[in-house]
């Protein structure tokens, strides 16, 4: 039986503008599902996906020729923006072969109740949604995975793959960039808003290198410094207020996960030219000035993660790739449990409230949000 729920819908020019709106149960059309969202995390990830919601140039254009955001995946020009989510979801209609109601995948979901999908290549591993607007963008954000053929979940760590798994695979690709690219010629790596999930696993992952590796000093507020440091992620941790007191001398990198212009003007004027490389991933500081403008230093570069795994896909080929994630996603959750904690949240109401709240800046950054429809 087809079922309306809600649905969010945000300004696409105000992101501080966002009305929850009752669904429209569509009939589906052949080839296509519709789903119920069961779980989904809310992270600072999805505040950049909000500022980077109207095409910014990380895309590349439509068939159209087009430029394209992050708006598109859910939402036709014109209409408000969908916030997307990575969770589970539950097949509760089908007309497409393959998928059968009952069905969970683990996947990217628009901040609703309920989606419906178009399916494409259905097998035991799961399907690629293939709506038409979608198939110009990056196909890493169009796979939905079947829970029981992810060969690296396991049931106790639910919570913790919407939460962290697509940051903690951010920040993995990010060492590995590192890693391929000689370290940039640095012996440190400067990380800004260490305490967040991207941090935490390009941290992570960094220290987990068996051969000779920079430090890592992670960046923070000087009210998280000790507590940060306690979770052992980074070989030293400083408050934005100390970088002063670093060795200018020392050849360094930074990686911004925020866009928070004065600390990125901080460390430029701090290191000059002996800052190796300057690495701006998220822009969870949506309404901070990013520090662009005259910095000293090396030019700043933009991460992309679907980009950086396409490349290793091409690289080792999607099963060797799929193994180096898993290994490593494994050994995170080993250690997981004891860096966030799960607040869990239910309902539309909630859902409005955690979205406002992460926008705002009021979510604790040491939990980790879940919302269940």
């Amino acid at each position: 039986m087809s079922r309306a729920g809600w649905a969010i819908d945000i300004d696409r020019d105000d992101i501080t503008k966002a009305d929850l709106v009752e669904g429209v149960a569509a009939p589906l059309a052949p080839g296509q599902v519709r789903v119920h969202l069961d779980s989904y995390a809310m992270t600072a990830n999805n505040i950049t996906y909000a500022v980077f919601g109207k095409p910014a140039g990380l895309f590349g254009p439509d068939k159209n020729g087009r430029d394209q955001g992050y708006w598109d995946f859910f939402a036709e020009r014109g209409e408000p923006g969908r916030l997307p989510v990575w969770g589970f979801a539950t097949v509760t209609e089908s007309a497409a072969e393959g998928v059968a109601a009952g069905d969970r995948f683990y996947g990217y979901y628009p901040m609703a109740s309920d989606a419906v999908l178009t399916v494409g290549k259905a097998g035991p591993g799961g399907f690629t949604d293939v709506t038409p607007r979608r198939m110009t963008l990056p196909p890493i954000y169009n796979n939905y995975q079947r829970i029981e053929a992810l060969a690296d979940y396991r049931a106790a760590d639910h919570d913790y793959w919407p939460v962290f798994r697509p940051l903690f695979l951010t920040g993995w690709l990010i060492a590995d960039q590192f890693d391929d690219e000689g370290d940039y010629g640095a012996s440190q790596i400067l990380i800004a808003s260490a305490s967040s999930k991207t941090a935490i696993g390009l941290g992570f992952s960094i220290a987990r290198r068996a051969e000779h590796r920079p430090e890592t000093i992670g960046l923070t507020s000087k009210a998280n410094v000790a507590s940060l440091a306690e979770q052992g992620i980074y070989d030293r941790v400083i408050a934005y207020d100390d970088i002063m007191t670093l060795n200018p001398g020392t050849p360094s990198a930074l990686v911004d996960m925020a866009g928070n212009g004065a600390v990125t003007r901080a460390v430029h004027s701090h290191f000059g030219h002996n800052l190796q490389a300057s690495i701006i991933v998220g822009k969870s500081h949506w309404d901070a000035d990013a520090g662009e403008a005259a910095l000293p230093g090396p030019e700043r570069q933009g991460f992309f993660a679907p980009g950086r795994s396409q490349k290793r896909i091409a690289d080792w080929g999607g099963p060797a790739f799929g193994q180096k994630i898993a290994q490593a996603w494994l050994g995170f959750m080993d250690v997981a449990p004891r860096l966030t904690a799960i607040d869990k949240r239910q309902g539309s109401e909630a859902a409005l409230a955690a979205y406002h709240d992460m926008l705002a800046g009021r979510a604790d950054p040491r939990a980790g949000i879940v919302v269940e429809p």
